[in-house]
């Protein structure tokens, strides 16, 4: 993996740019928000109706509370999620950057299957939540992101808009068990990679960061086993800094941005690197040639849609 580091320049090309930041009235997308602000952005702040609170409690300690707004929504609910994008382009006119930051964990093991009354299995609801906040709430976001960025003129970096996915460690390792949390993350790690040339087509950047442990709400239940055991964790602040840099740094497409305590390492270039190692080179010059094929005809061939119970 190839050690990151941060040009502190690029925070100045902050001022002034819109930001949409999801799931930022509390944790990591508090920090975030509250530090694209502290740097001059414009700030809409977006989280659950319950959260207005919080959200407002948040903009009034900011630096430049003027510049922030809050837009309840849930990212589960497409038409209350765009109504988020048309509050932030009225009241900012356009839309710059996005971060994808809204995630929670199940609150209990989805793999354990409790049954009826009658004896049969029942289906996790659990699951089911976290599946569509981490990973339906953020291919919501990333499509209307890059919807309402096409509108931008190019900026002088040439690009129109720039999205950051907040994954998670468990987007590339489950050792840890929470099953929908990591599928979720590994799902939120696709996008990324699945997004990459059709953003880049639209003029788009798309790049994510992939925090280890960072004690927040939906961690707070383990901060003390973590903290006891003297093992690395991140504070929010600097996981939120990594966000405002992956989404300034016009260089970054593709890339993600491992966070681990003091350790920052670019994740995605170097899992590239070492495919002919992992696959060997017979099968990784394979893939090579198939993905540049199915890349020359113009993407891969979408089956006819077909209701669900025809399928066989």
């Amino acid at each position: 993996m190839s050690q990151l580091s941060f040009r502190d320049d690029l925070l100045q090309s902050l001022n002034g740019r819109s930001v949409i930041v999801t799931g930022a009235a509390r944790g990591i997308g508090a920090a975030t928000a509250t530090l694209l602000n502290e740097h001059g952005a414009l700030v809409c702040i977006t989280d659950l109706p319950a959260r207005k609170e919080d959200a407002h409690a948040l903009i009034d300690s900011m630096k430049h509370p003027e510049n922030a707004i809050f837009a309840p929504a849930s990212v589960t609910d497409w038409t209350a999620l765009m109504h988020v994008f048309k509050t932030a382009l009225s009241r900012f006119g356009a839309i710059h950057m996005v971060v994808a930051n809204a995630g929670i964990m199940e609150s209990s093991p989805v793999l354990d299957v409790s049954v009826d009354d009658a004896g049969d299995p029942i289906e996790s609801a659990e699951a089911n939540r976290v599946l569509d906040v981490n990973l339906k709430g953020t291919l919501n976001t990333l499509r209307l992101s890059l919807h309402y960025m096409t509108k931008n003129s190019p900026a002088s970096d040439g690009f129109r808009g720039s999205i950051v996915l907040v994954a998670s460690i468990s987007g590339y390792f489950g050792s840890t068990g929470n099953a929908a949390y990591i599928a979720s993350k590994h799902g939120v790690i696709g996008l990324l990679r699945a997004s990459l040339d059709k953003a880049a087509s639209l003029g788009v950047r798309v790049n994510a960061v992939t925090p280890g442990y960072t004690p927040t709400g939906i961690t707070r239940e383990f901060g003390n086993v973590i903290t006891q055991a003297g093992l690395d964790a991140n504070t929010p602040g600097a996981v939120a800094t990594a966000i405002a840099f992956a989404a300034a740094d016009p260089s970054r497409h593709g890339t993600s941005c491992l966070v681990l305590g003091h350790h920052l390492h670019e994740m995605e270039y170097s899992r590239a690197s070492i495919l002919q190692y992992w696959l060997g080179q017979d099968a990784a010059a394979a893939l090579a040639r198939f993905g540049a094929f199915v890349k020359s005809i113009g993407g891969y061939r979408l089956p006819k849609w077909e209701p669900i119970d025809n399928v066989d």
